[in-house]
């Protein structure tokens, strides 16, 4: 089923995840063309059918899908604003880069000052509806987590989500806002298809869940940094590998630039 509404006002994407965090079900057929290609594009992208810098083949996709090239433009502008494709004038859109192994550590870095600090103020702030919610989209995910490529997507996506709500829940604006600023999960996901990320990921999100449930702010602060641990090992062990077996090419660059002459973009 579709992954997303469009919102009457801002034509904002409301996901699977958020969906659930609505309490609201997801839509059922037929479904509207733009959900469509958001639901294959995001599939594509996150399990890395697209390549990293990939120009994304509009008419190409538009014959795959058997829609018009309108909603697969609708679609990617969705994308771009969580930094999985971006447009070059002129040229069209292309895939995110791959983050770097660096970005990598710092995003972690990053997350584990904040994350774990949110988690033991939610344990103490939030209210028990918000509670509930964190823990139906746990359940969701549990759900979620074999399946075909877009259940794959579908789970990422609902991962992003669970950690915004538990920032959100801890009271802090600035918190909640730098979380969700990251677009940190979906560009993970990539790294992690065909791992048994998932199924890790479902047990540790139910030990956040456990203790945010018993109103334990220590228990929730330890959960969710042993998960952001767990998380940034699977993540080394996937870029040691790739860097064992990906071939070599345009080696970056200081600032960014590979040695075609190009900035990154992501």
């Amino acid at each position: 089923m579709g992954l997303i509404h469009m919102a009457a006002n801002n034509q904002e994407p409301l996901s699977f995840a958020r969906l659930v965090a609505r309490e609201e079900r997801r839509p059922t057929y037929p479904q509207s063309l733009v959900e469509l290609a958001y639901e294959q594009l995001l599939s594509m992208l996150v399990t890395m059918k697209i390549a990293p810098g990939a120009h994304i083949g509009i008419e190409a996709l538009a014959r795959q899908l058997d829609i018009s090239q309108t909603p697969i433009r609708e679609a990617l502008t969705l994308l771009e604003a969580q930094k999985l494709a971006y447009k070059i004038p002129n040229v069209g859109f292309r895939a995110a880069e791959l983050l770097t192994r660096q970005e990598v550590h710092d995003l972690f870095d990053l997350r584990l000052l904040i994350e774990p600090a949110a988690a033991a103020f939610a344990a103490q702030k939030a209210d028990d509806a918000a509670l509930q919610r964190l823990a139906g989209l746990a359940g969701d995910m549990s759900d979620a987590q074999t399946g075909n490529e877009l259940a794959y997507a579908q789970f990422a996506e609902g991962d992003a989500r669970l950690h915004h709500l538990v920032a959100a829940a801890s009271g802090n604006r600035f918190i909640a806002e730098t979380v969700e600023g990251l677009h940190a999960h979906l560009h993970i996901f990539r790294f992690l298809f065909r791992t048994n990320a998932t199924t890790k990921a479902v047990q540790e999100h139910e030990a956040i869940i456990k203790a945010l449930l018993a109103r334990d702010p220590a228990a929730a602060e330890r959960a969710m940094r042993e998960h952001l641990k767990a998380s940034r090992a699977r993540m080394n062990v996937v870029l040691e590998e790739l860097e064992r077996t990906t071939e070599t090419g345009p080696a970056p660059e200081a600032g960014g630039r590979t040695r075609r002459g190009r900035t990154r973009r992501r």
